[in-house]
């Protein structure tokens, strides 16, 4: 099993390109921002525990603040990890393949993940105009859902465009 970019290999380096480094910057800016978030969490859990333990009272809907805070930070990781093929990968058929075959085999499935995730962005903006129409929200403090599941909904259609982005950087590395 790697850890790495297909078959253990990174990925193709980034083009100086305008829209692959704007690509670049906005996924950077996603994952710091999910980082701030989970770093907010993580302080908010805290705190809370600590407000337990001291003085007997905990912080009111903390769980309902994580729960939607967790999901969107992990939405928000997810086109930086794709974009410089961080994924988690189970190589042990590839190995033997040449580096062509390898690079062909990892532009396939760059355009399954961004298929996949635009049937997922899909599916969650559906879900999400409904529980935004239905005024869904959390039981204690009443945060709608639907508005983490939009935030959702853009994350996956950015994973989208990098993934294309990934597949077409594999099938630019076949070529040479």
């Amino acid at each position: 099993m790697m850890i790495d970019g297909g078959a253990g290999e990174a990925a193709p380096p980034v083009p100086e390109n305008g829209l692959e480094r704007f690509v670049e910057r906005l996924a950077t800016i996603l994952a710091v921002l999910g980082g701030i978030i989970l770093i907010g969490l993580a302080l908010l859990v805290s705190a809370s525990i600590l407000g337990r333990w001291f003085v007997n009272r905990e912080i009111t809907g903390a769980f309902e603040i994580v729960q939607v805070g967790v999901a969107v930070a992990a939405f928000l990781f997810l086109p930086i990890c794709q974009l410089h093929n961080h994924n988690i990968i189970v190589d042990s058929f590839t190995t033997r393949l040449s580096p062509r075959a390898r690079a062909g085999l990892d532009a396939f499935w760059a355009l399954a993940y961004a298929a996949i995730a635009l049937g997922l962005a899909w599916r969650l903006s559906l879900g999400a105009a409904e529980t935004i129409g239905s005024r869904m929200v959390t039981p204690m403090l009443r945060i709608q859902y639907g508005w983490g599941m939009v935030v959702g909904t853009a994350a996956l259609c950015f994973l989208a465009l990098v993934s294309l982005l990934v597949a077409f950087r594999h099938i630019r590395g076949t070529k040479r």
